[in-house]
């Protein structure tokens, strides 16, 4: 059996859904096309047409060993029972786990996690998957040969993935046909039930979140006071602190009882599992044991929520006494200390679970209780009235950390490792205040010895991309227009290539994006990406074609609304060339847009005093260019950092001087015109500003000073 590494965007293409039609009364899949359910004959809604994306995902493949030989030991009709319980075994554990089974070949079984929908845990979920097989396509395939019988091995990408939950042991690397080197790979011993597909690091001092924590602290202080049951909700994106924060708080309340439960992603039987591990802390702690034991009423309440979610055989229990259950046995505790009852993941939960912490927050009285519960933003838009109307509620939204603390964070984490100043900066700006992403650029530096670029984990790539994923279409594909344009982009050009503007609400409660005054289009409704991670990932979803389109689309449209930007519509035009250059031959269509991509840029790569001196005629004399924009003038200089932002993805400077060249080649642009324009361009980066006042930085442009 073998994992394959998960499949980067380059490697498959699948729609967001498959074009299959599910009937709502019986939960069969249906061809396209269909009008009646072909299984209970119940009508069908038309199935939502399929749009191709690139994402990443893994590949899971497993066969029977020595099926050969079982064959010449059965007969035909017993190999083939035999094969069928097998197959069917393989089935029901791979989409348990979430995996779709793709095909059966031979004795053989290839599933995908990720298709059709992703989820940041789709490794460990195939681990998990394959870890269970062994106890009831190129790169797999190869690992797949060189598994011994009843082995699992992964691949390296699939045990970044995942290996804070994985008992690994590494093997000889693989000789792996087509390959230039060896692949790596770990055997399978284990999977830990209870761990996160990456460990998150607590052990640094706590930085920031002071006035949340204070907010933490006054609620359960009111709990106390009022022997009362206060509702507190801790909302933010994934990795932005919301476990630290609560881990603060609860190692501040000694005198607490802290029961915590975690709401899971999938699974059978999981509407209660918090409950479940709520009762298992009750049954490992003496002091509660003797509070239990001490009232009979007590233990009667145990034995009706364990027979609700299913660790007693008894008689079924109802929904309202299995509600009224969990509130008195929370009560009976918080009557000899005050309870903070801790969930985790709401986003995750059943709405049965919801409705119970509902009851207990509207139900409770003369007991002191702390709910508290922990989500990501997207929570709101499937329980948009949670905590509403409650005099007892409060919620708080966690933001990024800012770069002062981000700073900190990093040299709390780094003891004992040398790190150079570009490093600290690269990571810091990467981040954007997000902890999760600090740890994780820090971990991979750790993993290559501290030598390379910071480049984004896998294990951020695969959050991000889950995050885009589970938006409705209309969001999605706003999202995905919106970053062609740049992190900052207006609702007019969003519009303009395609995205719906009634969309933007969504995306800003879900904290993917913000508004945002724009100097560029003062009267335009403007907004930015929250991050310039979400923002690289909504592009990277997108197939070439679409981006090269998209690209042009916009060019055509700021050169016919802000032409002054003549560097900015030749970058998008540029892309729209490149883009459709790798999907086939060049037409003359492509190469007349790759030749006023060219023109613009050569244009655009003259000193700024020689494009002034061409506006005004010629006649008048040149001022030196060595200085950078700010020394000409602030009004200058403002316009140009304006420009920066309308370019949603940064090259390095020399690159530039490449593409100009080759474009060049590939369109009608002429020659001194091209060659001109990069030459000038290189000059003025090798003076330290490229010539619109950007400094000129390892991964292309940025501002002189960061903006507020």
């Amino acid at each position: 059996m073998a994992l394959g590494r998960p499949f980067g965007p380059a490697g498959i293409t699948s729609g967001y859904a498959r074009r299959m039609n599910v009937c709502p009364s019986c939960g069969s899949e249906n061809p396209e096309g269909f009008r009646f359910c072909g299984s209970c004959g119940a009508a069908l809604a038309e199935a939502p047409s399929a749009r191709e994306v690139r994402k990443t995902v893994t590949i899971l493949f497993c066969d029977v060993t020595g099926s050969t030989a079982l064959g010449e030991r059965l007969d035909s009709e017993s190999l083939r029972r035999v094969m069928e319980r097998y197959f069917t075994l393989a089935r029901e554990v791979l989409e348990r786990h979430g995996g779709t089974v793709e095909k059966f070949i031979g004795d053989a079984v290839m599933a995908v996690f990720g298709v059709p929908v992703v989820h940041e845990d789709d490794a460990l979920r195939a681990a998990r998957a394959a870890h269970e097989l062994r106890e009831a396509v190129n790169v797999a395939a190869r690992l797949e040969q060189a598994a011994e019988p009843g082995d699992i091995l992964i691949g390296d990408a699939t045990r970044q993935l995942a290996e804070g939950a994985l008992e690994l042991e590494r093997i000889e690397p693989v000789e792996a046909k087509g390959k230039s080197e060896p692949l790596l790979a770990y055997r399978l011993l284990g999977v830990r039930a209870d761990m996160p597909g990456f460990e998150r690091r607590f052990d640094a001092p706590f930085v920031g979140r002071g006035g949340e924590l204070e907010q933490l602290v006054q609620a359960h202080a009111r709990a106390v006071r009022d022997s009362s049951c206060q509702l507190f909700t801790v909302l933010g994106p994934a990795g932005i602190g919301k476990s630290r924060l609560v881990l603060e708080f609860v190692e501040s309340q000694r005198d607490a009882i802290v029961l915590r439960g975690r709401c899971l992603a999938y699974g059978d039987g999981i509407t209660y599992f918090p409950l479940v591990e709520i009762l298992e802390q009750i049954a490992a702690d003496p002091e509660l044991g003797r509070v239990l034991a001490a009232d009979a009423e007590a233990r009667g309440l145990v034995n009706t929520v364990s027979t609700s979610i299913g660790l007693a055989s008894e008689e079924v229990v109802s929904r309202e006494d299995t509600f009224r259950a969990v509130r008195r046995l929370i009560e009976t505790l918080a009557a000899s200390r005050p309870v903070m009852l801790i969930v985790d993941d709401v986003h995750w939960a059943e709405p049965t679970l919801l409705d119970l912490l509902d009851h207990i927050a509207d139900w409770s009285r003369e007991a002191p209780i702390l709910l508290l519960c922990m989500a990501r933003p997207e929570f709101l838009d499937s329980r948009p009235g949670w905590g509403g109307g409650k005099m007892n509620a409060a919620t708080i939204l966690l933001e990024p950390l800012s770069e002062q603390e981000a700073e900190t964070l990093i040299e709390n984490l780094r003891v004992g490792s040398d790190l150079s100043d570009r490093v600290r900066q690269r990571i810091t700006a990467s981040a954007e205040g997000n902890p999760l992403f600090v740890e994780q650029m820090l971990a991979l530096l750790a993993q290559n010895d501290g030598n390379g670029d910071v480049i984004v984990p896998p294990t951020i790539q695969a959050l991000l991309a889950t995050r885009l994923e589970q938006l409705p279409s209309g969001e999605r594909i706003a999202a995905e227009r919106a970053s062609v344009i740049g992190k900052e982009f207006w609702r007019t050009a969003l519009m303009e290539i395609g995205g719906e503007s009634s969309a933007l609400p969504g995306l800003v409660r879900k904290e993917l994006i913000r508004p945002y005054r724009s100097a560029i289009f003062p009267i335009e409704d403007a907004f930015r990406f929250r991050h310039q991670l979400i923002r690289d990932a909504a592009y990277d979803g997108m197939p070439k074609e679409l981006r090269s389109e998209l690209h042009e689309r916009f060019g055509r449209w700021l050169e016919t609304n802000r032409s002054e930007y003549e560097e900015i519509v030749g970058y998008h035009f540029e892309q729209a060339f490149r883009l459709k250059e790798q999907l086939g031959p060049v037409d003359d269509e492509l190469r007349a847009l790759a030749g006023r991509a060219g023109q613009l840029l050569g244009r655009a790569g003259r000193p700024p005093c020689v494009r002034a001196r061409r506006h005004t005629g010629g006649g008048q004399p040149a001022r030196p260019c060595h200085r950078p924009a700010a020394a000409r003038g602030p009004a200058r200089a403002r316009m140009f950092d304006r420009a920066r932002i309308c370019a949603p993805r940064r090259r390095r400077a020399r690159a530039r001087e490449r593409n100009l060249l080759s474009l060049r080649r590939g369109g009608r642009a002429g020659r001194g015109e091209c060659v001109g324009g990069a030459r000038s361009g290189r000059a003025r980066v090798r003076r330290g500003y490229h010539r619109s006042g950007f400094r000129v930085s390892p991964r292309g442009y940025a501002p002189r000073d960061r903006e507020a």
